[in-house]
């Protein structure tokens, strides 16, 4: 007689592969929020497809890594910054397995990442960034990408505001809702292309329905291996020599 449990069993003896330690930020979903996971994989899902088949590829603010491993798999090159150098540490133990991964200390307020990739993106991040380290943090965004790059920002809508939990709200110093973040994007980048997110559905609907926004920005305004930085003044748009 056929036995549907040993079938099984023997399957999962066959797949070799060992429970994983998972990072802080995920544990902390896991337990007090875990539907959440669902929408940070939904959210790396979309980054993942559009850069699929890129060569070098840097996120910005990659925390635990949890995420990271959806682009790793349709990418050359992941290259996985943050400013939390423990949390770096911890991923670099617990997402060992992704041997096209690096994850690497960058602070993008003070400085461009030394080498030109071809895309940067940041999932939950620029609403970290205070307004007035913006303008630096943008620039040496687009410094470090080449002529023809790509960026990809996710981010909180700000008219959601109202619905995130106190603990979001503390960290939360810089959101944008649909105009502002057009505004910024297209400040830095030739072409840029908006979306809304609600929970894992990405669509063009009204923007101030959406509890996430998305730009996907093209041709950075300045970039790897140019002088010059870009005005002050949103209305003006151009580099200064």
């Amino acid at each position: 007689m056929k036995d549907s449990k040993k079938l099984w069993i023997s399957i999962e003896r066959e797949s070799g592969v060992k429970p994983l330690t998972i990072g802080k930020h995920t544990s902390y979903s896991l337990v007090h929020d875990p539907i959440r996971l669902s929408f940070v994989t939904a959210r790396y899902k979309f980054c993942a497809r559009l850069l699929s088949g890129m060569d070098r590829v840097l996120e910005i603010g990659c925390g635990d890594g949890f995420g990271s491993t959806i682009v790793a798999k349709e990418v050359g090159k992941l290259i996985c910054t943050d400013i939390n150098e423990p949390m770096l540490e911890d991923a670099k133990e617990q997402l060992f397995f992704l041997d096209n991964t690096f994850f690497e200390y960058h602070d993008f307020r003070q400085s461009p990442y030394p080498e030109s990739v071809d895309a940067i993106f940041l999932v939950d991040t620029l609403e970290h960034i205070y307004a007035e380290e913006e303008k630096a943090f943008m620039e040496n965004i687009c410094k470090s990408l080449g002529k023809n790059g790509t960026c990809i920002i996710g981010t909180p809508n700000k008219t959601a505001e109202k619905y995130a939990s106190e603990g979001s709200k503390k960290g939360h110093v810089n959101l944008k809702d649909f105009e502002s973040l057009k505004a910024l994007t297209a400040t830095y980048f030739h072409n840029t292309f908006h979306f809304g997110m609600n929970d894992e559905m990405i669509h063009t609907g009204f923007p101030p329905m959406t509890h996430y926004r998305w730009s996907l920005s093209t041709s950075p305004k300045i970039f790897a291996g140019q002088e010059g930085q870009l005005s002050s003044d949103p209305e003006i748009n151009t580099i200064i020599e």
